[in-house]
């Protein structure tokens, strides 16, 4: 049976506990959205291919007029996220970027627009940095009570990611407004 990263995404957050699939979304969102995003409209068919397949099992919980189905792992289901945790398969590593994409292309702009470019990407990685930064007492909580050491690690990379790219485009945006200085000098 294939399962897409979607899948995984789902099992994971189920191994974690039972949840709806508003849930999982919302989990998904504080979590793994900064390196793994997933959407309602994968979500909800994957929800239901893999309860098909026997992997996740769901039950009515319908409360105050709504309908809910919660999920949890099955047996399968386990044995499916431990076979995907220790393959030795190649890692799929795409990165999608669009302000990098921008720069990529952004030769044809001037120095001061470039400067602009970096700008705003910095401080964009400055605030997902701050954003994950504000959750982390949360997570070394969690690593403390339940045990669940490796999302407050996942945490410390993603913190340090942020912090990474905000420190490089920094260093673009020096080093484009440098050069933006001597152009600006000439028209005068």
């Amino acid at each position: 049976m294939e399962l897409g990263k979607t899948a995984y995404v789902i099992l994971g957050m189920l191994r974690l506990g039972r949840r709806t699939g508003y849930e999982i979304k919302s989990l998904v969102d504080v979590s793994t959205r900064f390196f793994w995003a997933a959407s309602y409209g994968q979500i909800y068919p994957e929800l239901a291919r893999l309860e098909k397949l026997g992997l996740v099992r769901g039950r009515r919980a319908d409360s105050g007029g709504r309908r809910r189905k919660t999920y949890e792992l099955t047996a399968d289901g386990e044995r499916a996220l431990d076979d995907w945790l220790t393959s030795p398969a190649p890692l799929h590593l795409e990165l999608r970027h669009e302000g990098v994409l921008k720069a990529f292309f952004s030769d044809a702009l001037a120095p001061g627009e470039r400067a602009a470019q970096w700008r705003r990407m910095r401080e964009q990685h400055e605030r997902v940095a701050q954003q994950l930064q504000a959750i982390e007492p949360g997570a070394a909580e969690a690593a403390d009570e339940r045990g669940e050491r490796m999302p407050l690690k996942v945490l410390e990379f993603g913190i340090a990611y942020q912090q990474f790219v905000a420190d490089w485009c920094a260093r673009m945006e020096r080093a484009e407004a440098e050069s933006a200085a001597p152009v600006a000098a000439e028209r005068s």
